[in-house]
């Protein structure tokens, strides 16, 4: 039987505090909410979960089409302990997961909107900064054996993710890197690439462009072949209702619609979305447009769903 390929997620732990709202507040204005919730969450773990998830039926662990390792940071308290718990519990390898003394887990303090299910987030990084690039200088700091997708997002150092991009390329790992939050990166960041994903508004600020060029056609399509002219291979654009803009190197591109759905909390859709998409990937003859579609699918069912790892669809329910 050929192994089962392996996604490692170098990223972000954190806990998230949830308050529930009839509208987002304005300057100077004091709120009660309606409910609050603390979960797991990060963008790091959260599609390191999407990943475990997404390849297995619920409670049917020998059913997973790949495996999935987590590397990042949590303090040595009470919140880093619940965090590796839950990734553990949904089939995370949590063994490059590190405790640094004297450091505190992120947490990510959110907002949600009740009747649109749109969030605003302040995030304190806590442990998640102490990643340094210095820790990604060699293979063994990748995991071993190395994996066959390196995902990575921003909410850990910036060089921190230069050096593991730079590793990544040197060994020949393929990588997705999800820029979110969005920051300017050097020019050999993109070199090769295998896989970008964005959302409309780090396209138009990575891209150089306004967002409401991308509101046609035409600028979808400049902006993407920007990206591919800097060297990605697979260009991701996720356009909330509007759907899913890709192209590649292959001359492949359109606009996948999205899937219709009940938004009740946007919370994590996008790392569900990468979570699908990165499964596609490594489950070879790799298609863009049908990798898309699935993603849209899956992230249709978390926006039903309050929460973050909790709202992740198991693969039985898609």
């Amino acid at each position: 039987m050929a192994a089962k390929p392996l996604i490692t997620v170098l990223g972000s732990l954190n806990m998230d505090l949830v308050s529930y709202v009839p509208h987002h507040p304005q300057p100077g204005e004091t709120l009660t909410s309606s409910r609050f919730a603390v979960s797991p969450g990060g963008k790091g773990a959260n599609q390191a979960v999407a990943c475990a998830k997404l390849s297995r039926n619920s409670n049917n662990p020998a059913t997973a089409t790949a495996h999935v390792r987590m590397l990042g940071a949590v303090g040595d308290d009470t919140y880093g302990a619940q965090l590796r718990e839950n990734l553990e519990h949904h089939g995370v390898d949590v063994s490059g997961v590190v405790s640094p003394a004297g450091l505190k887990t992120g947490v990510a303090i959110i907002i949600v909107d009740e009747p649109t299910g749109q969030n605003r987030i302040v995030l304190s990084p806590e442990a998640n900064h102490s990643l340094l690039a210095s820790q990604f200088g060699s293979p063994p700091s990748l995991g071993s054996p190395l994996p066959d997708l390196l995902i990575m997002q921003l909410e850990i150092p910036l060089p921190t993710v230069l050096a593991a991009l730079r590793l990544a390329r040197e060994n020949r790992v393929s990588v997705l890197l999800n820029l979110a939050p969005a920051q300017e990166l050097p020019a050999e960041a993109y070199e090769g690439l295998a896989h970008l994903v964005v959302n409309e508004t780090e396209a138009a600020i990575l891209g150089g462009v306004a967002e409401s060029d991308l509101d046609t056609k035409e600028g979808l399509d400049s902006v993407g072949r920007t990206f591919l002219g800097r060297g990605v291979q697979n260009v991701i654009i996720t356009l909330g209702g509007r759907g899913v803009y890709c192209i590649n190197a292959d001359g492949a591109k359109g606009l996948v619609p999205a899937e219709k759905a009940k938004v009740v909390d946007t919370t994590a859709a996008g790392d569900t979305f990468v979570g699908r998409y990165a499964l596609e990937v490594v489950s070879g003859g790799f298609d863009m447009a049908e990798a898309v579609r699935k993603a849209n699918r899956a992230a249709a069912k978390t926006v039903e769903r309050l929460g973050a790892q909790d709202s992740i669809p198991w693969r039985d329910e898609l």
